[in-house]
This record gives structure tokens, sequence and C-alpha cells, in this order.
């Protein structure tokens, strides 16, 4: 069977917001120690202690920002903890993730160094869980403000005479859960206090939102910040509201499954998990629309990607994790859906950049190797998305599909922009043992310059290794043609590709 579709190519969508292809650097396991910081004396290449191989891979992502420091770590951090000279700086315990203890050395002025390397903006998550809102007030000072008052004083003293820009600040994290364990009216509270106090040009504030399908949560901040019907938001406390989303095979969070060592079926439940995410982005949405029509309060998604065992051997509350090409699918997936709620959702970010669940990166702690994975080409292969005009994908027909247990999963999904006269298609097809064709009629406009890539492996479970770093690595693929205006694509199983022209 041919899968038929339409694409208008003169035919505006919303804007596909770049910052929904965010990352998330967690002070969790190797993530920032071991991972993006390695330290100044160490023998790895780096700046400040920054290790610039890292750097310069996730520059080629054109990564749009970067959140830290947490996560839950992020309501136990003081960031008093993290300035001034590093010797002086007082020792924590982690309690979050592995109960280890952290030096401080990578604070504030380490993590905006880092961003100017990556070129990507900061977003940072205050401490609502155990601090105070003077505290994250006077951390918004610090980083922001001009002039003479106390805290930019305290920044020259550290050694920064200009301010940074940092845009987006999370009010708190988890707040249902790690972040203070608190229900969504109590934390609707803290919300409105944190974010009264929160103040500077051109802040972009995003309350701590539900956990996953929790729309009574959304609901509640919505009632804050709107009237059921009205079209005018009357508060700016905050402006985007957060939700976090994993996906998760096994029965439980005990038992969530191997990361490389999984059956076909284990595979399709997680792509069925996957797909729920555009449920989950539809109904959260929907909340959203009966108080703000006009869809001036945006939705973040700062905790996504997939979830599974440790790897053997791994300290546990490290959450360490290999990359296949199962997870690289689960991403594309992921983007398809993004692309479809760009009227709503403004930014996205993958738990978490290196070395901690679906990261983009592992490096080896003995050999100092560094590794891409599965999941960054999927981020590298789909980087014209970012900031392009979404287009809208009409389907001629059902798309294929097969029973997983009591769920139905879609196995093709595709999505579609352009951007400075540039067309991008991403196609995947999920089915793990059958092809798929793809025919689009390509309307509105002519395309020529065609070139492709595919991404695909031998099983859905290979990865890449220090000793096999290219096992799943993108090629140019020749399965595609464009001819009388119609684009025809051969999809083999589990792959996913990117097809591109000029129009």
């Amino acid at each position: 069977m041919t899968i038929e579709a339409v694409i208008n190519v003169d035919l505006d969508g919303p804007k596909i917001n770049r910052h929904v292809y965010g990352h998330f650097a967690e002070h969790l396991g190797r993530c920032v120690y071991g991972g993006f910081y390695v330290g100044e004396d160490s023998s790895v290449p780096n700046e400040g202690g920054i290790r610039l191989d890292v750097v310069e891979a996730l520059r080629e992502l054109d990564i749009p920002n970067l959140r830290w420091p947490g996560g839950c770590f992020a309501d136990e951090y003081h960031w008093r903890d993290g300035i001034g000279p590093r010797p002086g700086r007082p020792t924590m315990v982690n309690t979050h993730w592995g109960g280890v203890e952290e030096n401080n050395h990578f604070g504030t002025h380490e993590f905006m160094a880092l961003c100017e390397l990556l070129g990507a903006e900061p977003y940072i998550s205050g401490n609502v869980g155990s601090g105070t809102v003077r505290e994250m007030s006077e951390w918004v000072d610090y980083l922001t403000r001009d002039g003479d008052s106390p805290m930019a004083r305290l920044r020259k003293a550290n050694g920064r005479e200009q301010p940074w820009k940092v845009r987006f600040w999370g009010l708190g994290n988890e707040a249902w859960g790690c972040g203070g364990n608190m229900t969504a009216v109590q934390y609707a509270a803290e919300a409105l206090r944190y974010g009264t106090y929160c103040r500077g040009n051109d802040l972009y504030k995003i309350a701590a939102g539900a956990n996953a399908f929790d729309f009574a949560w959304t609901e509640t901040l919505m009632k804050q910040v709107g009237h059921l019907g009205c079209r005018r938001v009357t508060s700016t406390a905050y402006h985007a509201l957060s939700v976090h989303y994993y996906t998760i095979t096994g029965p439980s969070w005990d038992e969530k499954g191997s990361a490389t060592a999984f059956d076909t079926g284990e595979y399709y439940r997680t792509m069925v998990s996957a797909a729920r995410v555009e449920e989950l982005l539809a109904g959260h949405a929907a909340v959203m629309d009966c108080y703000d029509p006009n869809r001036n309060v945006g939705l973040v998604l700062d905790e996504w990607g997939t979830w599974f065992d440790v790897e053997p051997g791994t300290n546990p509350g490290f959450l360490h994790q290999q990359n296949t090409l199962r997870d690289a699918l689960v991403a594309s997936v992921h983007f398809d859906v993004f692309h479809r709620y760009a009227d709503r959702l403004v930014m996205a970010n993958i738990a978490q950049t290196v070395n901690v669940l679906q990261a983009m990166i592992l490096t080896d702690p003995d050999s100092h190797a560094m590794v891409l994975t599965p999941t960054y080409h999927v981020f590298r292969m789909n980087r014209g998305h970012q900031d392009a005009t979404s287009l809208r994908v009409d389907l001629r027909g059902p798309l294929p599909s097969r029973p997983v247990g009591d769920a139905t999963l879609t196995t093709v999904s595709m999505s579609a922009s352009r951007r400075d006269g540039r067309l991008l298609v991403s196609l995947s097809n999920l089915d793990a043992d059958s092809p798929a064709d793809v025919e689009i009629d390509l309307r509105g406009g002519t395309v020529h310059e065609l070139g492709a890539l595919i991404l695909t492996a031998a099983a859905p479970g290979d990865h890449n290794t220090p000793r096999s770093p290219s096992t799943v690595a993108p090629r140019p693929y020749d399965g595609v043609s464009v001819a009388g205006g119609r684009l025809r694509a051969h999809l083999p199983p589990h792959s996913f590709v990117t097809v591109s022209g000029t129009l």
C-alpha cells in the first residue's frame, strides 16, 4: 500500500519555535560533572573546565536553549553556594541523585559560560521547594541587572562586569512531587508570589506544570491568568506552563525494561507510549484554550524522553542508559507532534543532554571517548525545522497501523516545514519488519535540488559505542524522488528519513 498525502507548500501554518529543540542539563550522574564539565586540570581539551568536543558537537545541532540546574536538583540548589572563587565554595550532598557530594565548582558563571560557548539561551529553574522568594529574586538581579544594585555589585566582584541576558525562568520544578509535594492550589499561590517578585525586562516565566495527564493541574494554573471564555490574559506572573512526560515501556517505575535488550513486543509498546505525547499535548492545549483562546500563554514540555532501567553495574541514582535506534524513532515521533502543535507549544527540553536518560552524547569515564547517539542524529537531521513555517500534511487515506495490546499504533509519521526557500519533510517508519512507500502531492510550488538522509540499522536495538561509534548514523539516501510535483519515498523498516529541497 502506498500512503498518499498532500502538502500545500504555499499555505503557511504556525511557526515552529526553535525552542522545541531545547535541552536539559541537571546535576545528576555524569551529566554536568564528567559530561559538560571536566575541570580546568583535565587532560580533556576544555575551556574553563568545559569540555570542548561536547560543545562542538552540540553546536552542530543549533542548540537553542539549555535548562539548568534541574529537575529535582533545582529545588535543593542554593545559587550563592556556586559563585565566587571555587576553592571557597561549600560542598553539598545531592540527595535526589545518588547521595553524592558536589563541590559546587560548576555554578552560575560556569553555566553562563557554557551557554555562551554553545550559542544557546539559558533557561534557569529556580528553587521554590526549599528556597525563598528573596533568593530567587536576587538570582534574577545577579544575572540580569545593570547599575549599582547590591546584586550587580556582587556579580562584578566575582568577575562579570556586564549583566547577562536570561529570558527563561522556571518557577520551581515538579511542585506536585520532588519540588514540594504541593497540591495544585498550593502551588498556584506560590507561582503567583514567586512570579510577582521575579522582576526584570523581557523575562519569560514558566510555572511548574502538570505530571503527564493531570489536566486539572493545568486548569488550576490557567484560572489564575485568565477567565473561562475570556480572550484577555489578566496576569503576567507567569507566561507559560510546563508539563513533563516520559516514554516508559515496563510495567512499573521499578521495572522499566532494558535500554538495549528488548524484543519486538517491547519495541512496539515503547512506540505506543511515545505516540501518546499527542494525546497529552492535545489535552493540555484544550484546557488552556478554554481560558486563553488567543493562545498568549505558552505550553512547555521541559522534560521528555525515554526512561529505561540503568545500565548494569552503574549507580542507580545516575540514570545512565544506552541509546538505540528505538530512542531515535521515539524522538522523531515527538518532533512530528511538536510541529503539529506549534500554535501552543513554545518550548520542549529532552532529558537529558549528556550521559543521562535519552542523551545526545555519551562520554566514557575511563577512556574519555565521546559517542554521538542515534537521538543526536535525529536532532541534527531535523534542525532545519527550527523557526520554520509549519506545513500541514493532509492524508488521502488512513495511515498503516497495527494492534499493540489494547492500543493501536500508527506506524508511519510525518511532518513538513518551509524556511528560507527550503522545504524539509521528515518521515518515520515505525514498523519493525515491513517497509512503507509514501507519495506526497506537493502543491503551490516546485521543488528541485532534492536531497535525502536516512537513519536506520540492522535492528532497532542497535547503538553506538566508543569501539563502534557509527553503527547508527545518517547517510545519503537515494530512495526518494520527485517528478510531476509528486515526492515519492521508500521507507525501510524502523527508519527515519529527511527529504529537503529548494522551492
